[in-house]
């Protein structure tokens, strides 16, 4: 492949590449951003930075990369499948939640340990329709990053149940059209 221009070789890398990294990701699984481990967000910016290499540096060998790849996507899931196997491989490689609130009361001691301040806890309480410390029962700050809030039970939405309706459950909605087809 010596003899092509270097742009085609790099069109041809770069291709073989993405379908390289499009079979990595259907096989890892479906999974939003927000949802990795701090393991598998560090292994993918790993991969995509040595893809970028593979496609661009015409001097490293291509093959080389692509082993390189294949590692880092095999070794966060076997993490994956260890950590679904032992709850201390998932706590090591994918975190703990910390409860921030309990009782409307913050827990310093846990906000120092997760590196937040009070004004950034407020902003994420904020953030969850809750602006004042004090109508939350218990919020917990999750492995990825997300705060779940509790109200308390006085500050939480009126339901049907409160006030004693019987409703009839939904059911999943129907696709009518699909592709332009009734």
């Amino acid at each position: 492949m010596s003899h092509l221009p270097e742009w085609t070789l790099v069109i041809l890398r770069s291709v073989f590449i993405l379908i390289i990294l499009f079979a990595i990701t259907k096989w890892l699984g479906k999974r939003q951003i927000s949802q990795l481990s701090f393991f598998e967000y560090i292994a993918g910016m790993t991969i995509g930075d040595i893809a970028a290499q593979v496609s661009t540096g015409l001097d490293s060998k291509f093959f080389h990369g692509v082993f390189a790849i294949l590692i880092f996507a095999v070794v966060p899931f076997l993490t994956g499948i260890l950590s679904l196997k032992n709850k201390t491989a998932r706590d090591f490689f994918e975190g703990k939640s910390t409860v921030l609130i309990k009782d409307g009361k913050i827990l310093e001691d846990n906000l120092k340990k997760e590196k937040y301040t009070s004004d950034e806890l407020l902003e994420l309480l904020r953030g969850k329709d809750a602006f004042s410390v004090a109508d939350v029962e218990f919020a917990v700050l999750e492995p990825s990053g997300e705060l779940n809030v509790l109200l308390k039970k006085d500050r939480q939405p009126l339901t049907a149940k409160d006030i004693g309706l019987k409703v009839a459950n939904e059911k999943e909605p129907q696709t009518v059209i699909m592709d332009g087809n009734v």
